[in-house]
C-alpha cells in the first residue's frame, strides 16, 4: 500500500471512527490487524507456560539462560538476512509461521510425553524468548514498509490494537484451559494460531501487491531485498539515529530485565503451586491487554499526530521512574502488579507504536535487516548484561530496583532525542 495523503480526508467506516483511516485504507488495516491478531494469540497463549517453566529453572539458572537467549539471537540474525537477500516476502514470511507452529508442536509432544527435563525446559525458555521479538520485529518489518511515516501516525495504534486483542485472547483462553489439557495443550493450542497466521499473512501480501495498482498507485514490487545478509551490523554502526535507536532498546530491555528478576522472586515467595503460577501469569496478561487496547483505538494515533513521537517514547519511561521508587520502598506483590501493569501497558501502547514510527523514513533493506538486529539480538544483549547486573547487585546488597530508575530516566532522555530527529527529519 502505498502513500495516502496525510491531509483531511473522510473517514472510512466503523475503523474511521476509531482511528482516522481513510478510503482505501480500510482492507490493509483490516487484514494488518486479524494478522496480529494471530501472531500475538499464539504467542500470549504460550507465555504463561514459559513464565512457570522460569520460576521452576529459579533465578540463576534463569540469569545464564538469559545470555543463551541474547546468542541465540545473534546467530538468527544472518539467518533472516539471508532469507530477506534471495526471497519474495511472499514465500519467507508464511516460512517463518510455519517455523514457528512446528517448533510450538514438537515441545508440545515431548511435554505432553512426560519428556519435561531440565534440558527441554532450557530449550523452550531460549525459544520462546527468541521467539516474542523475533515474530513481533518481523510483522512490524512489513508494517513499515507497506504503509509510508503519515499513515504510521494515524495507523499503527489501531493496528497495535489487533495484537493486543490477540495478546488478551490467549491468556484467557490459558487461563480458561490450562487445567483441562494442560501445559502441552495450551502449546497445541498456540502453535494453531500459527497456522492460522500463515493464511491471514498470505491475504496481506496479495492486499499489499493488488492494492496500490486499484488505488491507481504503481502495484507493489515483491522481490527479494538483495545485498549483503549482514547489512544490518554496518546500516547500525554508520548511522548516528539507528544507533540512538539501538540504546533506546537496550535501556526498555534493561528496565524490563529489572521488573523481571523482581517478579521471580516475588511470585516464588507468594505462590507455591506452578499450575497457580500459570493462571496468575495469565490473569496478569489478561488486564495488560484490556487496558491496552483502549489506549491503542483512542488515543495512541491522536496524541502521535497531535504531540508528535517524543510523547510516545518518554511518557512510559518517567513514570517507571516513579515506579521503581516506589517499588524499592514497597517490595510487595501487589505493588509489583501494580508497576508491571503501566509498564506493559505504557509498552504496548504507546512505547511500541512509537519505535516502529522511527522507521517508516528509512530504507526497505533497514526496515528488515537493520530493524530485525535491533529488535533481537540488541534487545537481548540488554537483556543479558542486565541479567548480570542484576546478580553483581544482588550479591552486593545494593538496590536493583533503585538501579532500574537510572536506566528509565537515561531511557527517557534517549526517546525525547529521537522523537526530536524525527520530527524534524534529522535522520542519517
Amino acid at each position: 500500500m502505498t502513500a495516502v495523503s496525510e491531509g483531511p480526508a473522510p473517514r472510512s467506516g466503523v475503523m474511521g471512527k476509531l482511528a482516522a483511516v481513510q478510503p482505501g485504507e480500510g482492507r490493509g488495516v483490516a487484514a494488518s490487524f486479524i494478522l496480529y491478531f494471530c501472531v500475538f494469540a499464539g504467542y500470549f497463549a504460550v507465555r504463561p507456560v514459559r513464565e512457570t517453566v522460569g520460576t521452576i529453572l529459579g533465578r540463576h539458572t534463569v540469569s545464564n539462560l538469559f545470555v543463551a537467549t541474547w546468542i541465540a539471537s545473534i546467530v538468527i540474525v544472518p539467518i533472516y538476512g539471508v532469507l530477506c537477500s534471495r526471497f519474495r516476502r511472499q514465500v519467507f514470511l508464511p516460512w517463518i509461521y510455519l517455523f514457528v507452529a512446528l517448533s510450538l508442536g514438537v515441545c508440545a509432544h515431548m511435554f505432553g510425553q512426560g519428556e519435561a527435563s531440565k534440558a527441554l525446559g532450557e530449550f523452550f525458555f531460549v525459544f520462546i524468548s527468541v521467539l516474542n521479538l523475533f515474530i513481533v520485529s518481523v510483522f512490524w518489518s512489513f508494517m513499515v514498509e507497506m504503509f509510508d511515516g503519515g499513515q504510521a501516525k494515524r495507523l499503527f495504534g489501531v493496528i497495535a490494537a489487533g495484537g493486543t486483542a490477540g495478546a488478551l485472547t490467549g491468556p484467557v483462553m490459558t487461563s480458561l484451559l490450562v487445567g483441562r489439557i494442560g501445559n502441552s495443550g495450551v502449546l497445541y493450542f498456540g502453535a494453531g494460531m500459527f497456522v492460522v497466521a500463515i493464511i491471514c499473512q498470505r491475504i496481506l501480501l496479495r492486499i499489499w501487491v493488488g492494492g496500490s495498482a486499484r488505488s491507481g498507485q504503481a502495484p507493489a514490487q515483491d522481490r527479494p531485498i538483495g545485498g549483503n545478509p549482514f547489512a544490518g551490523f554496518w546500516l547500525v554502526l554508520r548511522s548516528p539515529y539507528l544507533l540512538g535507536i539501538a540504546v533506546f532498546v537496550v535501556l526498555l530491555a534493561s528496565v524490563t530485565t529489572f521488573l523481571y528478576f523482581e517478579q521471580i522472586s516475588l511470585v516464588r515467595e507468594t505462590f507455591h503451586d506452578p499450575a497457580q503460577r500459570t493462571r496468575v501469569f495469565g490473569e496478569i496478561d489478561s488486564t495488560v491487554q484490556a487496558l491496552t487496547i483502549v489506549f491503542q483505538l483512542l488515543l495512541t494515533g491522536r496524541l502521535a499526530l497531535r504531540w508528535g513521537v517524543g510523547l510516545l517514547l518518554t511518557i512510559v519511561p518517567l513514570a517507571m521512574v516513579g515506579g521503581f521508587v516506589v517499588l524499592a520502598f514497597a517490595p510487595a506483590f501487589s505493588v509489583f502488579v501494580v508497576v508491571m501493569v503501566v509498564r506493559r501497558v505504557g509498552e504496548y501502547a504507546f512505547v511500541r507504536p512509537g519505535r516502529e514510527m522511527l522507521f517508516s523514513p528509512l530504507s526497505t533493506e533497514t526496515k528488515y535487516k537493520a530493524k530485525n538486529l535491533i529488535d533481537v539480538p540488541v534487545y537481548r544483549g540488554g537483556d543479558a548484561l542486565v541479567a548480570k547486573l542484576t546478580d553483581a547487585v544482588q550479591a552486593a546488597h545494593y538496590s536493583a530496583v533503585l538501579i532500574g530508575a537510572v536506566f528509565a530516566a537515561a531511557w527517557a532522555a534517549v526517546g525525547w532525542w529521537l522523537g526530536r530527529r524525527r520530527e524534524h527529519s534529522k535522520i542519517s
